[in-house]
């Protein structure tokens, strides 16, 4: 097929591991990606294939375990920023994949965060791989902020967690969005059988959710039991719940100013935002995705 892409990454916690389906479906099929804009978890998955290790990072997050997933949340108990430091996940990151600078990657790569005290948004495409990541995943409350160029930075997805804009002007064949902020459905996962995983996941859930109060306890910020309208709520839940609504109203203006040539939505429903662990399904349903929508458009494809 041999059609050049600009592939934009949105942001969405977990749900991003189906953009490494997405990717490899997109290559499966004869498309070169030519260029990534990626927010948050868009910015770790495109930051990482655009270094030419997104096999070895694929690899290593499907075989997370229920103890790695623990390890990897880094909760902070001095922090007045935020619960988790991210610290620990970015040291192993590096370690697997060596240091990069993104002026130097093979493929173009642009990251959005959110300078905190500005209320701006920043652009990366250029500086050390990592720092970037680090300071677009920054999600308010959840991590702490990343001092980076004099800056205080936060999560991209804050004010743009579909950054269409900067593929627009990318002379490319095609622009592919891939939105995590999709409605929710009653089979998120396509047609990837979860009865291989269900036992597992569910195990794992189960005891993350555990330690993610335990947590909250030891941090003094235990649920008020007297108040049953919190229905056994944590403030990690109301967080990203919050954030998760926020991101998908500005989605999908942002997509209405800067709509792509194809959009790729990952269904909201398909997991909570801390579900690392669910990586093999979450990849399987990211090619289930991507394979409806380049059917959907394969007019405009061959048009181009």
């Amino acid at each position: 097929m041999d059609k050049s892409v600009s592939l934009i990454l949105g942001s969405g916690g977990a749900r991003g591991l189906a953009h490494i389906g997405v990717i490899r479906e997109l290559e499966t099929q004869g498309f070169e990606i030519k260029s990534v804009v990626g927010c948050s978890i868009g910015a770790l998955v495109g930051g990482l294939y655009c270094a030419g290790k997104l096999d070895a990072y694929a690899e290593w997050v499907s075989n997370l375990q229920e103890w790695d997933v623990l390890k990897f949340l880094d909760i902070s108990l001095t922090s007045r920023t935020g619960m988790m430091k991210g610290d620990l996940i970015m040291d192993s990151l590096r370690e697997m994949v060596g240091t990069h600078r993104i002026e130097d990657l093979p493929i173009r790569f642009s990251a959005a965060a959110t300078d905190f005290e500005d209320r701006t948004e920043v652009w990366f495409n250029s500086g050390d791989l990592f720092d970037v990541i680090r300071a677009s995943i920054a999600i308010p409350g959840i991590f702490t902020p990343k001092q980076l160029d004099g800056r205080l930075l936060v999560d991209g997805g804050l004010l743009n967690p579909l950054p269409s804009a900067p593929a627009m002007f990318d002379k490319t064949d095609l622009s592919v969005a891939v939105s995590l902020s999709g409605y929710d459905i009653a089979n998120p996962y396509g047609d990837v059988d979860l009865n291989n995983h269900r036992t597992e996941l569910e195990t794992y859930r189960e005891r993350i959710d555990q330690f993610l109060s335990l947590a909250q306890e030891r941090l003094g910020l235990e649920t008020d039991k007297k108040d049953e309208t919190q229905d056994d709520l944590r403030l990690t839940d109301v967080l990203l719940g919050t954030f998760d609504t926020m991101q998908s109203t500005i989605a999908r203006y942002r997509l209405a100013s800067y709509p792509p040539d194809i959009l790729i939505e990952i269904p909201g429903n398909i997991c909570q935002t801390h579900e690392f662990y669910r990586a093999r399904p979450l990849i399987a349903a990211g090619h289930y995705w991507a394979r409806q929508a380049l059917a959907q458009h394969a007019d405009r494809v061959s048009q181009r």
